[in-house]
């Protein structure tokens, strides 16, 4: 697959490795892509900004402030990209890049990213093999960063070990795969609902849970970049309604949801129900806010159409629908319930009994059940790194 118009965005930090960055450049720029270069100071000392600003006949971004003393403003550069690819990557700028210790225009523009970020470490095999160099690399693929690793070869030390950067014919084709997915994944179309229900009581008050949508946007993001055509169903939550490279549809209600998805449902091949759909829904909602009179007020509640139930009577052959179960006690019998109940393939369970699991954090716990009888327990890691365990957990049933 040709790179023609797709846009590079190159890290380079200091590491000898550097110096074969400008036949990475050199090889983009033949496959017809347009690149740009980024570099942190300490990269300046191994191959020269003004050569790299040739080669790839863009500027090079090495500050947040240009020669003539502008702006120049990472998150544009960072939206500009169809990937970003670190090379080499230092133990240093590792570091930094898991901690959000953005003082580098290089790991603020990664920070930015929201196209798929690759990374290749490069440094001596000592240092490679350090736990804490193992523990950041492990981390940041936690991220949603896919570590390439490093070659065993002579090193710059004059030593043979693990450590080398890849070749940059190799770096080109780790970004051609990830630019042309050609995985299971490929083409398929999955359906994704997120955040919670507002369930009208008035028009300032609600029936409503604490749901972030953080795990919605995890999986739809590891999706997309799996090469999935991605649709998200979103709920209302607090989020910077940025561009997404995918469709995003918001709703409000659960029955606003519903529709949504049900009118997609002939041309969906997978189904992932992340959403925290609200059971019950005021019979009427007030037309006008409610003023407190007495000391109670009662409000009738109705049931609110259930989603996954009515795609798990509805799905035809080869679709695959998963759903989620939140449980606060008797987790994993309620769970295989739901899974038999809601003839579902997978049920992804997560408890409130978990610290860090759950609604509004960024990090959870979760049990994998499937159809056949069999689960997996992940341990507690972020959202965007279970998204990529469920997928692949997905991937038997393709």
């Amino acid at each position: 697959m040709s790179l023609a118009g797709k846009h590079i965005l190159l890290g380079v930090t200091g590491g000898i490795a550097a110096y074969k960055i400008p036949l990475l450049v050199r090889l983009l720029v033949k496959e017809g892509a347009e690149v740009r270069v980024m570099m942190t100071p300490a990269a300046r000392d191994f191959v020269s900004p003004l050569t790299l600003s040739v080669v790839s006949r863009h500027p090079v971004a090495t500050d947040f402030v240009r020669a003539d003393n502008t702006w120049q403003n990472h998150v544009e550069w960072a939206r500009w990209a169809d990937a970003v690819m670190l090379a080499p990557l230092t133990a240093n700028t590792l570091a930094k890049l898991v901690a959000g210790q953005a003082d580098t225009f290089l790991v603020a523009a990664v920070m930015s990213a929201e196209c798929p970020v690759l990374a290749a470490p490069a440094m001596d095999a000592e240092m490679y093999a350090y736990p804490g160099v193992q523990k950041n690399l492990e981390v940041l693929a936690g991220y949603g960063v896919e570590v390439i690793p490093a070659e065993t070869g002579e090193l710059a030390s004059g030593l043979t070990g693990q450590g080398r950067m890849p070749e940059p014919e190799t770096l080109l084709e780790h970004l051609r795969r990830v630019l042309a997915p050609q995985g299971p994944w490929k083409g398929k179309q999955v359906l994704i609902t997120a955040g919670p229900t507002h369930e009208p009581l008035d028009p300032v008050r609600f029936i409503g849970n604490r749901s972030s949508g953080k795990t919605g946007f995890a999986l739809a993001d590891a999706f997309h970049k799996a090469g999935a055509d991605v649709r998200l169903i979103l709920g209302p939550v607090c989020d910077d309604e940025r561009k997404r490279p995918y469709e995003v549809v918001r709703v409000e209600t659960a029955r606003e949801m519903f529709d949504a998805v049900m009118g997609r449902k002939d041309d969906t091949d997978v189904f992932v129900m992340a959403a925290a759909v609200a059971d019950f829904r005021p019979s009427r909602a007030a037309e006008h806010k409610i003023k407190k009179s007495g000391s109670r007020l009662s409000i009738e509640l109705e049931t609110n159409p259930d989603i996954l139930a009515g795609l798990g009577r509805e799905k035809g052959p080869g679709q695959i629908l998963v759903g989620f179960a939140l449980e606060t006690d008797n987790e994993h019998q309620n769970a295989l319930e739901k899974l038999r109940r809601k003839n579902a393939d997978m049920i992804i369970l997560n408890s409130l009994r978990d610290a860090g699991a759950g609604f509004g954090t960024d990090t959870n716990k979760i049990t994998v059940l499937h159809r056949d009888g069999t689960s997996r327990e992940y341990p507690l890691k972020s959202k965007k790194a279970l998204a990529y365990d469920i997928l692949r957990e997905m991937e038997k049933y393709l």
